[in-house]
C-alpha cells in the first residue's frame, strides 16, 4: 500500500468518524470498525467523494469484503458477529440502517439477510463537506425519532404471533424455524402435552422468548447460557416429564449426537426426558430418517394428530 493511499484511507475513516459523532452515536459506534462499516454501506472507496454515497443491499460478509478490498482491513471470520452485534444492530436501532427492506419477513438465519442505509441517511452523507450539510443534518436529527418509531413498527408488524396454552400471546421473529415453532406450541402442545408448562422457548432473534429458569432450577436443570438449548421445553407435572422438542428446520433432528448433547445438558433433571424431533412436513422428515435417534419421537406439522415412535419399549415417554 502506497503512502498516498494510506493517507486517503486514514482521512476517509476520520471523516466517517466525524459523521458518526455528528449523528450522536456513542464512542463505541465512533471507532474505526463502525466508521469502516458506514463507508462500506455507503459504497465509498478512499478516493470517493461523499456526494457519491449510495445504499446498496449488503450482507455482513459483503460489508467485510468491501472493507478488506477498499481499506485493506481484513477482519477475520469470527469478527462477523462483533460487526453485527456491536455496530449494525445499533445502526438499525438508530434508524440509520434498515434490515431487509426488500423482504421484511426474511428469517433471521437466512444467508440473504441484508442491511441498507436509509435514504434520509444517504442524503446526510451526500451533503457532508458541502455548504448545506448543517441544515440537512439538523433536519435528519429532527426527524430521526419518528423514523426510528416507524421502522420499529414495521419490524413488529412482521413478527409471528404465538398463542401459549394459557392464552398468553407472544411474538417471534419472522420466518425460518419460528413458523414451525408456532405450530409446535399451538398444535403439538395442545395434542400431546395438554396442561403442560412451557419452561423454555427459543427465538432466532432474541434466543430467550420464554425462559422459566427458576422453575427449571427446582427441577434440577441449571441453564447453560452457552449450551445449545432445545427449541422448546415443556414440563408435564402429572407425568413428571420434561419434553425436549427440536425444530428440525433449524438444527436438524434429534440424532445420536444431539441426543447425547441434550442428555448431558439435562443430566441432573428430576423429571424424565422425552426427545421429539419436529418437522414442517413428512417430505422434509424423509430426508433425515436415517439420522433420527432411537428412543425418540417424531412429529410433523402437516399431520399434527400423529406421532412416529422410533423403537423402544414405550410410546412417548422417558427412558
Amino acid at each position: 500500500m502506497t503512502s498516498s493511499n494510506s493517507n486517503l484511507i486514514s482521512v476517509k475513516i476520520q471523516e466517517a468518524q466525524k459523521l458518526l459523532r455528528a449523528l450522536n452515536f456513542d464512542s463505541e459506534r465512533q471507532n474505526e470498525r463502525s466508521a469502516l462499516v458506514l463507508l462500506a454501506l455507503a459504497k465509498l472507496s478512499p478516493n470517493s467523494k461523499w456526494s457519491t454515497a449510495s445504499n446498496p443491499l449488503l450482507g455482513t460478509l459483503a460489508i467485510m469484503e468491501a472493507i478488506r478490498s477498499e481499506y485493506g482491513k481484513d477482519y477475520k471470520a469470527n469478527t462477523r458477529e462483533t460487526i453485527r452485534r456491536q455496530t449494525l444492530h445499533q445502526f438499525v436501532d438508530a434508524g440509520l440502517v434498515q434490515e431487509n427492506p426488500d423482504e421484511p419477513t426474511r428469517p433471521v438465519n437466512s444467508p440473504k439477510w441484508c442491511y441498507q442505509l436509509s435514504q434520509s441517511a444517504v442524503e446526510v452523507l451526500q451533503s457532508f463537506g458541502g455548504s448545506n450539510f448543517d441544515s440537512v443534518l439538523a433536519n435528519y436529527l429532527k426527524n430521526a425519532p419518528g423514523l426510528r418509531a416507524q421502522y420499529a413498527n414495521e419490524r413488529e408488524l412482521n413478527r409471528i404471533p404465538v398463542t401459549m396454552a394459557d392464552g398468553k400471546q407472544i411474538t417471534l421473529s419472522p420466518g425460518g424455524q419460528n413458523i414451525l415453532i408456532k405450530s409446535m406450541v399451538e398444535d403439538f402442545c395442545s395434542y400431546y402435552t395438554p396442561g403442560g408448562q412451557i419452561l423454555y422457548l427459543g427465538d432466532a432473534d432474541s434466543k430467550w422468548a420464554v425462559s422459566e429458569e427458576d422453575v427449571l432450577k427446582k427441577l434440577g436443570v441449571e441453564i447453560d447460557h452457552h449450551g445449545k438449548m432445545p427449541d422448546l421445553v415443556v414440563y408435564l407435572q402429572d407425568k413428571n416429564w420434561l419434553v425436549l422438542l427440536e425444530a428440525a428446520s433449524s438444527h436438524g433432528p434429534v440424532d445420536a449426537k444431539r441426543h447425547a448433547e441434550l442428555t448431558k445438558l439435562f443430566q441432573n433433571s428430576i423429571p424424565g426426558l422425552v426427545f421429539v424431533s419436529c418437522f414442517p412436513t413428512r417430505a422434509e422428515m424423509r430426508k433425515y430418517l436415517a439420522d433420527i435417534a432411537w428412543e425418540s419421537e417424531v412429529w410433523c406439522a402437516d399431520s399434527p394428530t400423529h406421532l412416529i415412535h422410533f423403537n423402544g419399549e414405550r410410546f412417548l415417554g422417558p427412558y
